[in-house]
């Protein structure tokens, strides 16, 4: 007869510890954090819409006019706001499909591990490291007609060549667009390579066994591997555009005339020199809805996705 000896806390009637007070250092520590997000962030973005009802303008004051501020932000007459937008639409969409590509296939270069990776590797990343400020004026010096590209290749004897983009109204934004690229595209580069270099080697060696060409198979396969590198990249990129604002004002500060206006800067005007903070607020409260906008569809991605398979 054998006997069986019941270990303790391995019976029926054995507590299991109560996942509330697990980790509960770390639950302590993150209180901090936790109150931060609560009153300053959260607290913040609530003071802010509630205070773009009212008719704030030097100092906030609750004198609700109710939608008056969005009506006059987004009236036929506002051209500097609908420039904004506009200028915003372009440079987003531009920055996102060209930093994407760009970043990606300077990822897939490196990814072949050719003979000074690291130092292509630290080359591409180095714009990342250097301030909005200065990548702007250093962009505003070399898209200078006096000494900048257009001068160097007119003393190269093309003397019709005529590259003055930060002086163009049409073409400003793009001008802008160059400068936010060349910095940007180092950061997405290493996300890339990260991405790149977590995918297990067996998976190309089947692929060239099968006779799969390298485009078919970063195209079929590896990308598809990568959703979530790319999910991540795109929010990324998507936060820097619509806090656009260091660049514009280090290049062009909004021109020539209003051409190169978007919405940050918008905001800041108003609330800091046009002295109308009920108009900087509804401004901010419309940058915060595009925000939630991008987040929705991530978030979703990321855990409604997860879940559901």
């Amino acid at each position: 007869m054998t006997m069986v000896t019941e270990q303790p806390g391995s019976g029926h009637g054995a507590k299991r510890p109560n996942r509330i007070f697990q980790n509960s250092m770390a639950k302590i520590a993150s209180i901090p954090m936790i109150l931060t997000a609560l009153f300053v962030f959260v607290g913040g973005t609530a003071w802010t819409v509630l205070h773009s009802f009212t008719s704030s303008r030097l100092l906030p004051k609750l004198d609700f006019v109710g939608l008056a501020q969005y009506e006059r932000l987004w009236g036929e007459n506002n051209d500097r706001w609908w420039i904004s937008i506009t200028n915003l639409g372009v440079y987003g969409l531009c920055s996102m499909i060209l930093t994407l590509v760009i970043g990606f296939t300077l990822a897939a270069m490196l990814d072949r591990k050719i003979r000074g990776e690291s130092v292509f590797r630290t080359i591409f990343l180095y714009p990342f490291a250097l301030s909005f400020v200065v990548t702007g004026l250093a962009w505003q010096w070399i898209l200078n007609p006096q000494f900048g590209v257009e001068s160097v290749v007119r003393s190269w004897g093309w003397e019709s060549f005529n590259f003055d983009p930060l002086n163009n109204p049409d073409i400003v934004i793009f001008g802008i667009l160059i400068a936010g690229i060349w910095q940007g595209t180092g950061l997405i580069m290493c996300i890339m390579l990260a991405g790149l270099r977590g995918i297990d080697e067996d998976i190309w060696k089947a692929a060239r066994v099968d006779g799969i060409g390298t485009v078919k198979t970063y195209v079929k396969i590896i990308i598809p591997m990568m959703r979530p590198v790319f999910v991540t990249s795109l929010v990324l990129i998507a936060s820097g555009i619509i806090k656009l604002y260091d660049l514009v004002v280090a290049q062009t500060n909004g021109g020539p005339g209003i051409s190169s206006e978007v919405p940050a800067k918008y905001v800041i005007n108003y609330m800091f020199q046009a002295q109308n903070l009920g108009q900087g607020f509804a401004a901010s409260t419309m940058m915060l809805v595009s925000v939630i906008i991008i987040l929705i569809p991530w978030a979703y991605l990321e855990f409604g996705g997860k879940k559901n398979g």
